[in-house]
């Protein structure tokens, strides 16, 4: 299994609230429901451990691949595309991080 971690935060000038209703009822529904989709999951950071700074990122995602051929062909639907062309609208300048369990 790959899970994929995806840091952002918002562009400027995006309401968080429209943001916040799209991914509860656009995006994780839509990628919640690929069949190469284990689990996905959208968290707002909320600060750091014993510390007052603020996080580098405000949004993470956490996506369970079971299969990344899959993946590949679920993304490239016109559904999923229009749903990653929205997410490109709200994240400035996303990162995908491709990782692994250690001893997995």
């Amino acid at each position: 299994m790959t899970t994929i971690v995806v840091l952002f935060n918002l562009k400027p000038g995006v309401d968080e609230a429209v943001y916040q209703k799209w991914a509860r009822e656009t995006d994780m529904p839509a990628a919640g429901r690929l069949p190469s989709v284990d689990r996905f999951d959208v968290l707002k950071a909320e600060g750091l451990l014993m510390s007052e700074a603020t996080p580098p990122y405000a949004y993470v995602e956490i996506i369970d691949v079971n299969d990344m051929e899959q993946f590949g062909k679920d993304v490239s639907t016109d559904v999923m595309q229009n749903v990653a062309a929205e997410f490109q609208s709200f994240a400035d300048n996303p990162m995908f991080i491709l990782t692994s369990k250690l001893g997995a």
